[in-house]
C-alpha cells in the first residue's frame, strides 16, 4: 500500500508542474500591470518608483527566469509575498482556509445525507410519483446556476422572510464558539453549494440501486426470507455504494473551487472570495498559491479515492 501511495505521489509531480506552468503563463500574459494597479491614484509616484517596485518583486526579469525563481521558492515552502497585502501568500490563504473547509464539508455532508436516501427511495419506488418528483428535482437541481439560486435564496429567506442571515460566518458581537449562530449563517450557502451534488448523487444512486436489486444474490436474499430492510440496506445498498467512490473522486477540490461563486454571493470570507479578489488585482503570488493548493487537493482526493476502492471492495488490490 505504501509503495502504491508513494508511486502515485511521484506521478503527481509532473501534473502539478504542468498546471503551474499554464497558470503562470496565463497570469503573466494577461493584460494589465499589477504594479500600476497597486500605485493607481497614489500621489508623488514616479516612473522610477514603479520600475523599482517591479524590480523588487522580480517582474522585470524574463518569464522563464521568473518561473524558475518561483519554483525554487516553492520548493522552500515560500509561494511569494502578496503584492497587495505584503504578507506571505500561502499564509493569507491558510487564514481563510478554515472558513472554506467549514462550508465545503457541510455541503458534502448535505450531499450525502440527502442525495443517497433520495436515490434509494427513487429506485425502490420506480415509476411512482415519488420517483418522478425526485428525477425532476435531479434535473432542475443540476441545471440551476449557483449564483442565481444564491441570490433568490437571499431575497426569499433573508430579505422577505427574515429567517436566516444573508452574509458572513458570525453575527457581529457574537462569541466565536456560538454554534447555533454559526449554523444559521452556514446552512443557506452550504445548501446552495450542495444542491448540484444532491441532484447528481440521487440520480447516480438510483441507477446503481436499480442495477443491484436485479442481481441474483438480492433475489436469493429475498428467497431466504430476509426482511426487506435487511435486503436493501445490508446487501443491496452496500454494493450500490461501491461505485459512488468514483463520483466522490475529486469532490473536495470541486467543492473548494465551486465555493468561489457561493462565497461571493454570501460574502463568505473564504479562499474562493480571496482568490477572486486577488485575480482582479492581479496579485500573482496569491493566484498561484490558490491554484496550486486546489490542484494539490484534487490530486490527493483522487489518491484517497483509489485507496477507498481497495477498502470498500476487496476484489480491488493496489500494488
Amino acid at each position: 500500500m505504501w509503495k502504491y501511495v508513494i508511486r502515485r505521489l511521484l506521478y503527481a509531480i509532473p501534473t502539478l508542474l504542468g498546471i503551474s506552468v499554464i497558470v503562470f503563463l496565463i497570469t503573466r500574459l494577461a493584460p494589465g500591470d499589477p504594479i500600476r494597479l497597486y500605485t493607481f491614484g497614489a500621489l508623488n509616484v514616479t516612473e522610477e518608483d514603479i520600475q523599482g517596485l517591479r524590480a523588487y518583486y522580480g517582474l522585470d526579469k524574463p518569464l522563464a527566469i521568473q518561473y524558475v525563481n518561483w519554483i525554487w521558492q516553492v520548493l522552500h515552502g515560500d509561494f511569494g509575498m502578496s503584492l497587495i497585502y505584503h504578507q506571505p501568500a500561502l499564509a493569507l490563504l491558510f487564514e481563510r482556509m478554515g472558513a472554506t473547509l467549514q462550508l465545503t464539508f457541510t455541503a458534502l455532508f448535505l450531499q450525502l445525507v440527502i442525495g443517497i436516501p433520495l436515490g434509494v427511495m427513487a429506485a425502490l419506488r420506480r415509476g411512482s410519483w415519488v420517483d418522478n418528483v425526485i428525477r425532476v428535482f435531479g434535473v432542475i437541481g443540476h441545471a440551476i446556476p449557483q449564483f442565481w439560486l444564491g441570490l433568490m435564496a437571499i431575497i426569499l429567506v433573508s430579505v422577505t422572510l427574515r429567517l436566516l442571515p444573508s452574509q458572513g460566518v458570525l453575527t457581529v458581537g457574537k462569541d466565536v464558539w456560538d454554534i447555533p449562530d454559526r449554523l444559521r449563517h452556514i446552512i443557506m450557502p452550504a445548501f446552495v453549494l450542495a444542491l448540484a451534488g444532491i441532484a447528481n448523487y440521487s440520480r447516480y444512486l438510483r441507477t446503481e440501486t436499480l442495477d443491484v436489486i436485479s442481481q441474483d444474490y438480492v433475489r436469493t436474499a429475498h428467497a431466504k426470507g430476509l426482511a426487506e430492510r435487511t435486503v436493501i440496506y445490508v446487501h443491496a445498498l452496500r454494493n450500490a455504494l461501491i461505485p459512488m467512490v468514483t463520483a466522490l473522486g475529486g469532490i473536495l477540490a470541486v467543492l473548494v473551487s465551486g465555493a468561489l461563486v457561493v462565497e461571493q454571493v454570501f460574502t463568505w470570507p473564504g479562499v474562493g472570495q480571496f482568490t477572486y479578489a486577488a485575480a482582479r488585482a492581479k496579485d500573482y503570488p496569491v493566484i498561484m498559491a490558490g491554484v496550486m493548493v486546489a490542484s494539490t487537493l484534487l490530486v490527493l482526493s483522487y489518491l484517497l479515492r483509489d485507496i477507498a476502492y481497495a477498502i470498500v471492495d476487496p476484489r480491488i488490490k493496489v500494488k
